[in-house]
């Protein structure tokens, strides 16, 4: 048996499969029923059928194990992670990738060869949800022929389908949901036995130990907080990826100055609602507020030697304080870009979208940013066809956005998600009204971006190289502070040449929608 997981090591028949459940809080003991459902699975003849995981992990099973790793090094393959979805779903797979290469696998040149693939999914919207299935598709057709290639399900699909993921798609050996990423080593262990494995039962998410295979050498994410406490009656973000857990100062700290000393320039610091850092933390101030806020971490933070740029995402505007602003205005190395979705235009929409605050609490919150930080670029999101959403509640949406002159917003339409109250609504919109509202309103989102952009043209821009424009070898290719994607020549005026993780002052001459190219000049 191993070590915090319990086994099931006798024969049962191929169609009836172990679920296992948690007996009490105080007891990590697993009670072994039989379902009444059958799973047809298409598995080598005795395979053991599929193994359940609801158990929380040891702390020790969150650690890899270098003589496991050292031992089945030669006998690894290849891997091959598709991520779908959001900067957290992003962090994780980095997080996942390393933990496969610390296992031995070495990532594959193409996806169709990879002896285990992984799929990182997101189920904010069905059309992504469905992607994930026509993925895997072709990868079942490839493990009818090939029983030794492993596949995964990882992410908020795996966590919103769990069990029943495994009868739409027989040949999957391993489901984990977003909490359970960094016990990847441990879960495939289980499904090196024979076992189909399902782990999404809440997990409280242990420090991380392992290394993240960053694909970036310049810029990384670094999560502060997992996980959010909203009932945004559209969201099914929290169902998927559990209540708010935030790290503490001194691994974030500790993190970062590994990073910094690897030669990483920039971090993003992640949660799903990073204002909401630090409540689940204990502490009061003199003062009387909470010890630990995003302020104050951005404060503890900002000194760690070797990083050049901090940036963070995804925020709230329910918390979005103007203590922060202050704190991103005084300190050098806060980049002037915020994120901050508002949904909608309209304060009847927002009560039911169930936001907690109103569009006039959105604007003072921009215009405080803009008297702080004049030139501070603004992204949003917004969702258009919401249920019930009429015409003229449509229209102060397009309003709002031509009022404040966002440099970027990211458009959806509405989609119902399970486990969502909004999905259920009667009032739902026609397909023919989200797609009209959402070309629409994408033409304005352009349009207000080309206009906003146009006030970098002939300006000299700092941006941070990230590496060589894949369409362009002679170009490099960043972002300036206010996140403007932008492309210049690698060779400088002084003869030299610019490589990733330099700051080089750009000339902006050319100026588009969502980029822009310039020229390298000495200053």
């Amino acid at each position: 048996m191993a070590s915090g997981t319990a086994l099931v090591r006798e024969k049962r028949r191929r169609n009836q499969p172990i679920v296992l459940k948690r007996q009490s809080p105080s007891c990590h003991k697993l009670a072994v029923t039989q379902t009444k459902r059958r799973f047809h699975r298409r598995r080598s003849p005795g395979s053991p059928p599929a193994l359940a995981l609801s158990s929380p992990a040891s702390p020790s099973l969150t650690k890899t194990n270098p003589e496991s790793s050292n031992r089945d090094e030669q006998q690894r393959g290849s891997y091959w992670i598709t991520t779908f979805g959001c900067q957290m779903n992003k962090a994780d797979s980095e997080r996942m990738a390393g933990i496969l290469e610390t296992m031995g696998y070495q990532e594959a040149k193409a996806e169709l060869d990879a002896d285990l693939v992984l799929y990182n999914t997101c189920t904010i919207r069905d059309n992504a949800e469905q992607k994930v299935y026509s993925y895997l598709g072709r990868q079942a057709i490839r493990k009818r022929t090939n029983p030794n290639l492993t596949l995964v399900v990882a992410g908020c699909v795996a966590q919103q389908e769990g069990e029943s993921l495994l009868r739409r798609v027989p040949e999957l050996d391993l489901v984990m949901g977003p909490q359970h990423a960094n016990r990847l080593e441990t879960l495939l262990t289980q499904v090196q036995t024979g076992q189909q494995v399902v782990a999404t039962e809440d997990h409280h998410i242990l420090e991380d130990l392992t290394t993240a295979r960053r694909d970036s050498s310049t810029c990384a994410w670094v999560n502060v907080i997992y996980g959010c406490n909203e009932r945004c009656t559209y969201c099914v973000v929290p169902s998927v990826r559990g209540k708010e857990q935030s790290r503490l100062p001194d691994s974030i700290i500790l993190e970062m100055e590994g990073l910094a000393a690897r030669g990483f320039k920039e971090i993003t610091l992640l949660g799903q609602n990073i204002d909401a850092y630090g409540r689940d933390l204990p502490g009061i101030t003199a003062e009387g507020r909470r010890q630990h806020t995003l302020t104050d971490l951005l404060y503890q933070v900002h000194d760690v030697e070797g990083i050049e740029r901090l940036r963070f995402a995804t925020s709230h505007p329910r918390y979005f304080t103007e203590r922060l602003i202050d704190a991103c205005a005084d300190l050098p190395k806060v980049c002037e870009h915020f994120h901050i979705p508002f949904q909608s235009g309209d304060n009847e929409l927002l009560k039911a979208m169930a936001r907690g605050y109103t569009v006039e609490r959105y604007r003072r919150i921009i215009d405080r940013i803009r008297e702080r930080m004049p030139d501070a670029a603004i992204s949003a999101d917004v969702i258009v066809a919401f249920p019930g959403e009429t015409d003229a509640q449509y229209r102060r949406t397009l309003a709002l956005i031509e009022e404040i002159g966002f440099d970027q917003v990211n458009t959806a339409a509405y989609s119902p998600r399970p486990n969502t109250p909004a999905a259920d609504w009667n009032n739902q919109l026609s397909e023919d009204v989200k797609v009209a509202r959402l070309q629409e309103i994408n033409a304005l989102v352009e349009s207000t971006a080309k206009e906003r952009n146009a006030r970098y043209a002939g300006r000299v821009e700092q941006v941070l190289a990230e590496g060589v424009n894949p369409k362009d070898p002679s170009q490099l290719m960043g972002r300036t502070r206010t996140n403007r994607l932008t492309f210049f020549s690698a060779d400088s005026p002084n003869g030299s040449t610019h490589r990733a993780g330099d700051l080089v002052d750009v000339r902006i001459d050319q100026v588009r929608s969502f980029s822009l190219t310039g020229t390298p000049v000495i200053n």
